[in-house]
C-alpha cells in the first residue's frame, strides 16, 4: 500500500503522534476515519521505514510552506502561487489537495509548533542528510516566491536551518546556490546566466575542471530522484527532484560549452 493508502486508512494519524500526527489528523478531517474498521498492528509503520517517511515529508512541507509565507505578516499572491506550483508539479489527487492546502492553512495559524515540527521531521528523517537538505530548499523558495527575502524572512529560515542541522555558512551557502538556480532559470542575458550556472553549482568561476566536475557530481548525487524517493521523499514529488537535477545539468554543460 502507498504512504497515501497508509494515511487515509489512519496509521499514521495514530501510530505517527506527535505534533505531525497532529498537523495530519487535523488536516485529513474527513478522510481520517476511512479504513480504520479492522486496523490491526500489523498496518503500522515503525520510525524511519520509508512509507512513513514520505507521510512526514508531505506533512512537514506544507505546513512549513504555511508558516513561512506568514514571516513577514502577510501571505502573498506569489506565496500562494509557490504552494500551488508544488501542488501542480506533484499532481496530487483532489483529496491530496484538499489535504495539502490545510496543511498549508495549519502552518499559518498564530502558535505553529514550529521547533517541535522539526524536531520530529528530523527525528523521524533520521540521517537522510539529503532528504532533509530538499526539504529545506523547498521551504526557502516559499520566501523567494515573491523575488525578495527581506530579513524577517531570512533571520526566520536560519532559525529552521539551524534546527535541522545546517550551520550559518552551510546555510548561506545553500541560500546562494538556490538564488543561483532563480536566476540560471530566469535569466536571458548570456554573461549573466553564466555567472548564475556557477551560484548554482556553488563554485566560483575561478575554479578549474576537476573542481568543476567535483561540484556537478556532489550536486547530481544530492538531487537524483531515484535516491531521494527511496530515502523518503513522496513518489509526487519526483518530478521536482528531477527539474533540479535537469537544472544542475543545463548549468554544467553552460560553463562547459563557454570554457570551450
Amino acid at each position: 500500500m502507498s504512504w497515501w493508502g497508509k494515511v487515509v486508512g489512519g496509521t499514521f494519524g495514530f501510530m505517527m503522534g506527535g505534533p505531525l500526527g497532529a498537523l495530519l489528523g487535523a488536516s485529513l478531517g474527513n478522510f481520517f476515519d476511512k479504513g480504520l474498521d479492522g486496523l490491526s498492528l500489523e498496518d503500522s509503520l515503525g520510525l524511519g521505514t520509508t512509507e512513513r517517511v514520505q507521510s512526514v515529508f508531505f506533512t512537514s512541507t506544507f505546513a512549513l510552506m504555511g508558516y513561512v509565507a506568514k514571516a513577514d505578516g502577510q501571505v502573498t499572491r506569489d506565496e500562494i502561487a509557490m504552494a500551488e506550483q508544488v501542488m501542480h508539479q506533484m499532481r496530487l489527487n483532489p483529496q491530496q489537495r484538499t489535504v495539502a492546502i490545510n496543511l498549508f492553512n495549519e502552518g499559518k495559524k498564530d502558535g505553529f509548533p514550529v521547533h517541535e515540527v522539526l524536531a520530529q521531521f528530523k527525528r523521524e528523517c533520521f540521517r537522510r542528510r539529503n532528504l532533509i537538505q530538499m526539504f529545506l530548499e523547498i521551504v526557502i523558495a516559499t520566501a523567494y516566491a515573491d523575488g525578495r527575502l527581506d530579513p524577517k524572512e531570512k533571520s526566520l529560515l536560519q532559525g529552521i536551518a539551524r534546527d535541522l542541522g545546517f550551520t550559518a555558512e552551510q546555510f548561506t551557502q545553500l541560500l546562494s546556490r538556490l538564488s543561483g538556480q532563480t536566476h540560471f532559470r530566469n535569466e536571458h542575458s548570456s554573461k549573466k546566466k553564466i555567472a548564475a550556472a556557477y551560484e548554482l553549482l556553488g563554485i566560483p568561476e575561478s575554479s578549474n575542471d576537476a573542481e568543476l566536475k567535483k561540484a556537478y557530481r556532489r550536486q547530481m548525487n544530492q538531487h537524483h530522484p531515484d535516491k531521494l524517493v527511496a530515502k523518503g521523499l513522496p513518489e509526487e514529488m519526483i518530478d521536482i527532484a528531477t527539474r533540479k537535477t535537469q537544472e544542475i545539468k543545463a548549468a554544467y554543460e553552460l560553463i562547459k560549452t563557454q570554457r570551450k
